[in-house]
Order: C-alpha cells, then sequence, then structure tokens
C-alpha cells in the first residue's frame, strides 16, 4: 500500500475558466458601422463647407464681373461721347477756319466781279480770276442775289428804296453787292435796292376798270341807238 502523506494533496491543474465570446464579438460589429456613419457624415459637412466656399468665390467673382463690366461700359460711353465731341469741335473749328479765310477773300472776288462787268477781265488777270473763284466754289462758297427775287431781311440788306408800280410784293430791283454764303450759312448779306407796290395802286385800278366799263356800256348802248322809251 502507499501511504499517503497526511496535509498533501495531489494538486491536479485546473483547466483556466472559460470566457464569453459573446461580448468580444459584438463589440467589434456595433463599433464599425458607427465609425463609417461618422467618417461618412463628416464627408458630407467637409463637401458642404467645400460647396459653400465654392459658391461665395463664386458670388464674388460674379459680382466682381459684373462691377468690371459696368465700368467697361461707362468708360466705352465716355469713350464715344467723347469722340463724337472731338469730331463736332474739329468740324466746327475747320468750319470757322473756312468762313474767315473765305472773308478776306469777299474784296478781291468784289475787284473780280467789277472787273468783270466792265470788261477788264482779260488775259492773265483772267485766267488768276477763274482760279481763284474755282477754289472758293470747291470749298463751298456760293454767290446769291439776283435782281427781281424777293427782298428777304434774312439774307439780303436793303441800301436804296423805291416805289414801282410793276411790283406786287417788296422787290430786289438792282444787286448793289453780290451775298456769300456757305450752305445755310451766310457769310455776307446781298446789298440791294428794293422797290415796293405804290400806295394805293391796287385801289385805283378797280376804280379805273369800273369807269373804263361803265364808258364801254354806255358806247353799246348809244350805238344801239339808246335805251327804249315807254
Amino acid at each position: 500500500m502507499t501511504e499517503e502523506t497526511p496535509g498533501f494533496e495531489e494538486h491536479q491543474p485546473q483547466p483556466p475558466p472559460q470566457q464569453s465570446d459573446a461580448a468580444p464579438d459584438t463589440a467589434p460589429e456595433e463599433t464599425e458601422p458607427q465609425a463609417a456613419a461618422q467618417d461618412k457624415d463628416a464627408a458630407q459637412a467637409a463637401e458642404t463647407d467645400q460647396a459653400t466656399g465654392l459658391t461665395a468665390q463664386l458670388d464674388q467673382a460674379r459680382t466682381a464681373l459684373n462691377e468690371r463690366t459696368a465700368d467697361l461700359q461707362r468708360l466705352q460711353a465716355e469713350y464715344q461721347n467723347y469722340r463724337r465731341r472731338v469730331d463736332r469741335d474739329r468740324v466746327a473749328v475747320r468750319e470757322i477756319a473756312v468762313v474767315n479765310l473765305l472773308s478776306e477773300l469777299l474784296p478781291v472776288l468784289d475787284d473780280i466781279g467789277r472787273a468783270r462787268d466792265h470788261g477788264e477781265l482779260v488775259g492773265g488777270f483772267k485766267s488768276v480770276a477763274e482760279s481763284l473763284e474755282t477754289v472758293v466754289a470747291k470749298m463751298g462758297l456760293q454767290q446769291y442775289g439776283k435782281e427781281g427775287e424777293p427782298f428777304d431781311p434774312t439774307i439780303h440788306e436793303a441800301l436804296m428804296h423805291s416805289y414801282a408800280p410793276d411790283v406786287t410784293e417788296t422787290t430786289c430791283v438792282a444787286i448793289l453787292q453780290p451775298g456769300y454764303r456757305i450752305g445755310e450759312r451766310t457769310i455776307r448779306p446781298a446789298r440791294v435796292a428794293v422797290a415796293e407796290p405804290q400806295p394805293g395802286a391796287q385801289t385805283v385800278k378797280p376804280a379805273e376798270e369800273s369807269g373804263k366799263a361803265q364808258d364801254a356800256e354806255q358806247g353799246e348802248d348809244k350805238e344801239n341807238g339808246g335805251p327804249e322809251e315807254g
């Protein structure tokens, strides 16, 4: 027999306690969807912030573009107005220069006209005079004023006045000095002698005609033996 030592028990190894796998297995499964959802929310928030920032930048760019476009349109309008004003001033300066030049040549043209009227426009002087008249005509100078045309105080200057029985309105009967104009602008009015109708000519003339008519009727009555007596 084997003697057992008192107080000594054979120590047998105990199996380790079994751990429950439910908790460790379920915890990771619950954590992963939550993390994925959080990442998705974070990504959406980042995209939203980025879209908001891009929209704000786009609005700023549009505002700046509209401002620059308005500035360019305003500058273009100002330039067009300036260009039209410069062109208008250039034309006005040119017209003033032409008028001043031709005004200085009017006495020369008057001398040429008087020489032509007296038959003195001959030889080389005639060629020079005709060349000068051609040049001033190309510059737009026009001579006006003819005998028999109605008197117009806006383009005529009356230096002599008389009455005439053969006119029915105030008429230019003599051109003392021709007028000149450029287009519608008068450089010098025509200096003329005017004649008006005779005072009372319109009242006397019908009376004379009625007297002649009565004489004619009396003559016819005499030829026919006169009126019959009852």
